[in-house]
């Protein structure tokens, strides 16, 4: 039974506009259409559409993702080289990642910082907390924050 591309926008959940873009970049070669033209959606293009997605969330260009496609239509000779885009992205991912969380961990320490200055009427209490007073988990924060500073 084939889907619409509202049907499949709202299972995805994600905008139909985001369906229509991937299409129009060439992305979604194996959608049928109607004889009007409209995009008739197979219960297998919806692991494609969310392999797609996620690459595009992942922060791969749609160029790339095009290239995974075309790779993908060649059959298994290129087994090879979409494990290796996958591997890449994968790596591009978890630096990501751990960019994110080092980028949380000042975001936590600033949470902490102004809630005890908020406390204590004055941001002068925690900037000038001895290192042994801070919560053990925000001392190498305001240490890599401090030594930026007198850089």
């Amino acid at each position: 039974m084939p889907y619409t591309i509202g049907e499949i926008a709202k299972y995805l959940n994600i905008p139909s506009s985001t369906l229509r873009f991937y299409d129009k970049m060439g992305l979604m070669p194996f959608v049928d259409r109607s004889e009007s033209g409209i995009r008739l959606f197979k219960d297998s293009d919806i692991e494609w559409l969310l392999i797609i997605d996620c690459l595009k969330k992942s922060g791969m260009p749609v160029k790339n993702i095009r290239e995974f496609i075309k790779l993908v239509e060649q059959g298994d000779a290129s087994i090879d080289k979409r494990l290796e885009m996958f591997q890449q992205q994968r790596r591009h991912m978890e630096e990501t990642i751990a960019s994110l969380e080092e980028q949380l961990k000042i975001l936590k320490f600033k949470c902490w910082y102004y809630k005890t200055a908020k406390e204590a009427g004055t941001t002068k209490v925690p900037r000038n907390m001895k290192e042994d007073e801070l919560p053990e988990e925000f001392r190498p924060v305001r240490h890599k924050l401090r030594r930026l500073n007198e850089k």
